[in-house]
């Protein structure tokens, strides 16, 4: 065995056998589409390559083997027969490593994207410049395989999908392909950069020598030197107009009967509507100075997933019944995840787009103002209308007692406008809330407020159609 084939031995990794993944996409990172690309672009027969797909999801294709140039696994087919089959790709010469590591060695965050298992654009981008293609392009995956097929195959297809997801979860295995492993390469990076690292620490320290041995770390002055070479932070992404669309679960195979496909669809929706809303609020000036928020029940959960669906309007005055929810079977299964029948689920919905946890809370329990609070509510009342004008209120509860106005029972929780489909209600939070009664149940009607006043006026302006003249 000659030299060169005992460092391809000693650099080989094996990685075991995936399960069947049915309805699983490949390639999840943009290196990863890009060697699907490759593959897909050059092949001649695209049958084959459908068949590939499904032997990869359906789990066919064995432990693979990659080492320098070559990729290997063994794939059943669905007679049982197994065939081995093997991806050639062109090796680095020595020289196109040299510059590689040369290119690397001067740009800090290349070094630091590896370590973190990314491989951004730009990288590959200052590799090509420096004359070095990491990535496959059109023709250069070469095929060998024992089923006698002289272009790609289903075999060679499904081990080229099973290689692109081992590529999303490490870069690394292109580079090894490409001729150096992981340590390897490492190793090549830290003799690089340790000279000129050392060279500008002793500048900098005006003649103090940094410690130059091989792996025992960096002195902190040269550290310190050479923070310059990090570069700046990238500019704040900009907030897109809308959430992105979700991938699509329309693939050649049926889901197993145990799977959901509409509630993934929704799930995955939810979460872009999620994500945007946190890149937003990420963005915003005085995101440091906010307060984190506290983590929901299940039940709070199922609600927040709920409120979710698009709904025909969002106005804070008013809410058209009912409010838009998911499609069964979805729909009545957040509302059993949050503990209450289905028909109540619009209203759990309405109150968290008026409040959140908070505005949940407030449909679901009662509080009572302590007397304080209730002297402060009666005055905004009292001075929000001209004498004889303000509506009259009666109080409802626990401890409501026998009195008539919100001044009297010290446990009144509700306060409802006499003759009127609409009362307040009292948070935890000190707010006041607007709700409607709409055929035997009650809905929130717009956000709390600690002014009850406003809250009434939200609460009869909902009403208003319903009211009698």
């Amino acid at each position: 065995m000659s030299g060169t084939d005992r460092t391809a031995e000693d650099e080989a990794r094996t990685f075991a056998a995936s399960p069947p993944a049915r309805g699983q996409g490949f390639a999840v990172t943009w290196w990863g589409r890009a060697w699907l690309k490759a593959l897909e672009d050059a092949a001649l027969d695209g049958a084959q390559l459908r068949k590939g797909r499904t032997r990869a999801r359906e789990g066919a294709v064995g432990a693979v083997s990659v080492r320098p140039g070559r990729i290997t696994a063994v794939v059943r087919d669905r007679d049982g027969s197994a065939h081995r089959s093997d991806v050639l790709l062109r090796r680095l010469t020595d020289e196109e490593w040299d510059r590689f590591v040369a290119m690397a060695a001067d740009r800090a965050a290349h070094v630091a994207a590896l370590l973190d298992r990314d491989m951004p654009p730009h990288l590959v981008e200052d590799a090509a410049s420096a004359g070095v293609e990491l990535l496959p392009g059109m023709g250069d995956l070469e095929p060998e395989c024992d089923c006698g097929a002289w272009d790609h195959c289903a075999h060679s297809a499904a081990l080229c999908y099973q290689l692109a997801r081992l590529l999303d979860q490490d870069p690394f295995v292109l580079l090894l392909l490409r001729g150096r492993n992981e340590h390897r390469l490492l190793d090549a990076l830290q003799r690089r950069v340790a000279p000129t690292a050392a060279a500008d620490g002793e500048s900098a320290a005006s003649g103090v020598p940094a410690d130059s041995g091989t792996g025992a770390g960096v002195d902190a002055v040269t550290a310190f030197a050479a923070r310059d070479a990090v570069p700046p932070l990238p500019a704040p992404p900009l907030v897109p107009s809308e959430p992105g669309q979700p991938p699509s679960l329309d693939t050649e195979s049926a889901p197993p009967a145990d799977v959901d496909a509409g509630a993934l669809e929704f799930l995955a929706s939810a979460a872009a509507a999620r994500a945007l809303r946190m890149l937003s609020d990420a963005l915003r000036p005085d995101h440091g100075q906010q307060p984190f928020e506290e983590e929901l029940t299940v039940r709070q959960d199922c609600v927040r997933l709920a409120a979710t669906a698009p709904s025909p309007s969002t106005s804070a005055a008013h809410l058209p019944l009912p409010v838009s929810l998911p499609e069964e079977p979805t729909a009545g299964r957040l509302a059993g995840g949050s503990g209450r029948p289905a028909r109540e689920l619009d209203a759990a919905v309405r109150a968290w787009r008026y409040g959140g946890a908070e505005g949940l809370a407030v449909l679901d329990g009662e509080w009572a103002p302590d007397p304080a609070d209730l002297i402060r509510a009666q005055a905004a009342l009292d001075t929000a209308w001209e004498d004889g004008d303000r509506p009259a209120l009666r109080r409802s509860g626990p401890g409501s007692g026998s009195g008539s106005g919100p001044g009297s029972g010290s446990g009144s929780v509700r306060w409802g406008v006499t003759g009127s489909s609409v009362e307040l209600r009292y948070g935890a939070d000190g707010r006041w809330w607007p709700y409607r009664e709409e055929r035997g149940r009650w809905y929130p009607v717009g956000p709390g407020d600690h002014d009850p006043s406003v809250a009434l006026t939200v609460a009869i302006a909902a009403a208003a159609p319903d009211t009698p003249e």
